[in-house]
């Protein structure tokens, strides 16, 4: 009984020792394979920091000329912008000024008022509120240069210019389109306005300088190349009166008038 026992102890010693060699085998086996993953691992992880680490040093350095590039595109685009601005407010300065003295002026109490026209032609009347200004009113009138200048030979005269009431709701008496013509109380067709031309500008500009005075142009001078004749004008100042909305009369100041000189009277009326 004892050998038994002792021979099952003996041998459960045995089994116990070779067990736990195997096991201590085991675990020593399997430490070196969780170490040797864990190795592995932490490997690879280094691995994958530096391969991330190099793109994005690779990132930065391709990221900066791209944005640089972004940043002088937006630059140049803008300056660019500004230039164009500039050249357009330039632009729209210079033609309002080139403009500006092509452009109708509202009147004053005092303007500048010109009578012209060809030996042959018609009389124009033109009032400015500036000598320099495009006038603010220009009248054909179907009166003959040389018939008007007659008239004034005998030291007066006066111009009546009549139009309907009818159909001017709203319009000044200077918009008025159609006139009837009246020159020392005598009928001589009807008057026109008309808007101020070329040749009309060029015979203005001609006697720009003329404050007060009468005279010639020469043949051609502020008219077309095929235009002949020459160009009388009579230049002065004038006072301008208004009655009403519907009258208005424009007298001429004349310092020579107590010398002899014309007197000259216009009187816009509707009727």
């Amino acid at each position: 009984m004892r050998t038994i026992m002792a021979k099952s102890l003996h041998e459960s010693s045995f089994s116990f020792s070779f067990s736990k060699r195997h096991f201590s085998h085991w675990m020593a086996g399997r430490g070196s394979e969780d170490r040797k993953k864990k190795e592995e691992g932490k490997v690879a992880a280094e691995e994958i920091f530096t391969l991330s680490s190099a793109c994005d040093d690779d990132a930065d350095d391709i990221a900066p000329p791209v944005k640089a590039e972004a940043r002088n595109k937006r630059s140049s685009s803008s300056t660019v912008a500004a230039v164009a601005v500039r050249v357009s407010r330039f632009r729209a300065a210079l033609a309002a000024a080139v403009a500006g003295r092509h452009r109708p002026v509202g009147f004053g109490p005092r303007v500048t008022g010109t009578l012209f026209g060809r030996r042959r032609g018609h009389v124009h009347l033109a009032f400015q509120a500036d000598p320099r200004a495009c006038p603010a009113v220009l009248i054909e009138l179907a009166t003959p240069t040389s018939a008007l200048v007659r008239e004034m030979a005998s030291g007066l005269v006066r111009i009546s210019l009549e139009c309907d009431r009818r159909g001017s709701a709203g319009k000044k008496l200077v918009e008025e389109p159609l006139w009837r013509a009246y020159c020392n109380g005598k009928k001589c067709g009807y008057a026109v306005r008309r808007e101020c031309g070329p040749a009309d500008w060029r015979i203005l500009r001609a006697v720009e300088p003329v404050s007060t005075g009468a005279g010639v142009l020469p043949a051609g001078a502020g008219a077309g190349a095929g235009d002949a004749g020459e160009t009388m004008y009579l230049r002065a100042r004038f006072e301008r009166v208004v009655g009403s909305r519907d009258s208005e009369a424009f007298y001429m100041m004349n310092p020579d008038v107590n010398n002899g000189g014309p007197e000259l009277s216009i009187y816009l009326l509707r009727v």
